[in-house]
């Protein structure tokens, strides 16, 4: 059996193999947030497809906190039933279901909404200049984030995942690019940028108890001078993950208008740094295609799980290939038999 194809558990929830979706914004929400008959077709085709772990996209805490008008929410428990549709439909294949909780903060493009940052600096020239936010709006921001915690307990997701990543608020507090705060939320030290995510933690945490696993995104490179590079990731990571911080999934980028030089595999070395620096187990990725690169990646202790994004989206049935590919076994559906790849 290869390690992309044997199952970890973690608390009391077993993955039956090391694949994680990606979360991967659709943007074909209705103007609410409501999700549609796309996503249910979107998630259960991969579920049938054999993923081990569906990280739905990036899910807004709150109207004002979405990437643009078609985003998925869970602000409201008017969202609640048809999540629950999809989560329960995909379940059913055999895949564990987890939610991206995310806030735009300034990369919101949401129509009719104000938007908030830790500071007032706008992502480039074609975004709005953000307002900076008040104490009273970080503390309905965390209330936020508790929230849909709750509401996700409600639709029956496995796993929650904070996003802190891609420039998105949380992401924008943690880099020294775009908060320029001179309160406890900022002044410069990691300690100060490291805040608000370790209260927004600790409120998901007061409902998603200590029996449920939580996963925090972060960017782990900046890609810009005075930013943040893998090992000060680590370093906030370390401050905050006695909240309860049991996987860090490791992406890169989106603080800045600034493109990464993006090749095979370009991410994984940030999640070896974190995982050797904090002692968590990590979810590593980044254009990765091939079955045999995802299984030299776990078998050389430089990740724990792979996540794949593009590569789902052009075949949602890449796990039965790669187990061929890797000679192991994995179940088909029983629909799908007569196709089963032969030795």
């Amino acid at each position: 059996m290869s390690k992309l194809f044997s199952s970890f558990t973690i608390k009391n929830t077993e993955l039956k193999n090391r694949i994680v979706m990606a979360p991967m914004c659709m943007y074909s929400a209705d103007d609410e947030g409501n999700a549609k008959d796309w996503h249910y077709l979107h998630y259960t085709s991969r579920a049938v497809g054999g993923t081990g772990l569906i990280i739905q996209e990036a899910t807004a805490v709150e109207s004002r906190g979405r990437i643009s008008s078609n985003d998925l929410g869970i602000w409201d428990d008017s969202h609640i039933e048809e999540l629950k549709r999809i989560v329960d439909a995909c379940k059913a294949h055999g895949v564990k279901m987890g939610i991206q909780l995310a806030h735009a903060g300034r990369k919101c493009e949401a129509e009719n909404e104000r938007i908030i940052a830790p500071s007032a600096i706008a992502f480039s020239d074609e975004y709005r200049v953000p307002a900076e936010m008040t104490k009273e709006e970080i503390k309905e921001v965390i209330q936020a984030f508790r929230d849909a915690a709750e509401r996700s307990i409600k639709v029956g997701y496995d796993f929650v995942e904070v996003h802190g990543a891609h420039g998105y608020l949380i992401n924008e507090f943690l880099s020294p690019l775009t908060n320029k705060r001179t309160d406890e939320y900022g002044g410069g030290s990691k300690e100060n940028r490291a805040r608000f995510l370790k209260e927004v933690l600790h409120a998901v945490r007061e409902v998603w108890t200590a029996e449920r696993t939580l996963l925090l995104r972060v960017s782990a490179e900046d890609y810009s001078e005075g930013g943040n590079h893998p090992e000060d990731l680590a370093d906030l990571i370390n401050l905050v993950k006695e909240e309860g911080v049991d996987i860090v999934d490791v992406s890169s980028g989106g603080v800045v208008n600034v493109a990464p030089k993006a090749f095979q595999g370009y991410q994984v070395k940030f999640a070896e740094v974190i995982r050797e620096k904090t002692n968590l187990p990590v979810i590593a990725g980044g254009l990765i295609v091939e079955p045999h690169m995802a299984e030299e990646i776990l078998q050389n202790g430089r990740a724990d799980f792979i996540f794949f994004g593009r590569e789902l989206l052009r075949n949602p049935y890449w796990p039965l290939y790669a187990a061929h590919e890797l000679h192991s076994e994995t179940g088909w559906p029983e629909q799908y038999e007569r196709a089963k790849f032969r030795k």
